[in-house]
């Protein structure tokens, strides 16, 4: 398995609309296309309260590749995003790494 951690970083008092949006749209797009979430946080004690943070779970490099580019072209993607945007920008700044686990991890 390989694990993705994406971290969003909101405008100022803009996570709750991205929260919404995840939670109305987004995660039913990504069913559709086949993208398993590995969870979803908020923070509570760091340095951003404007930051949502998650994992993806991918098989394989080439499984991310097909499905997530299928995601960001696919229509019903584009306008969720456009409507949740209807008030300004979300996000600020989004940052991505693609994790493996050790042999010794309790995540495999």
């Amino acid at each position: 398995m390989i694990y993705e951690l994406r971290i969003y970083d909101c405008l100022p008092g803009r996570l709750p609309a991205l929260l919404k949006r995840f939670s109305e749209q987004t995660l039913a797009i990504w069913e559709r296309h086949g993208i398993r979430q590995a969870g979803f946080f908020t923070t509570a004690i760091g340095e951003n309260s404007n930051r949502l943070t998650y994992f993806l779970a991918w098989q394989s490099l080439a499984e991310r590749e097909a499905k997530w580019a299928a995601f960001v072209t696919d229509p019903v993607w584009h306008k969720a995003r456009e409507e949740s945007e209807r008030d300004g920008q979300i996000v600020a700044n989004i940052s991505s790494q693609l994790l493996t686990p050790t042999a010794f991890s309790s995540v495999k």
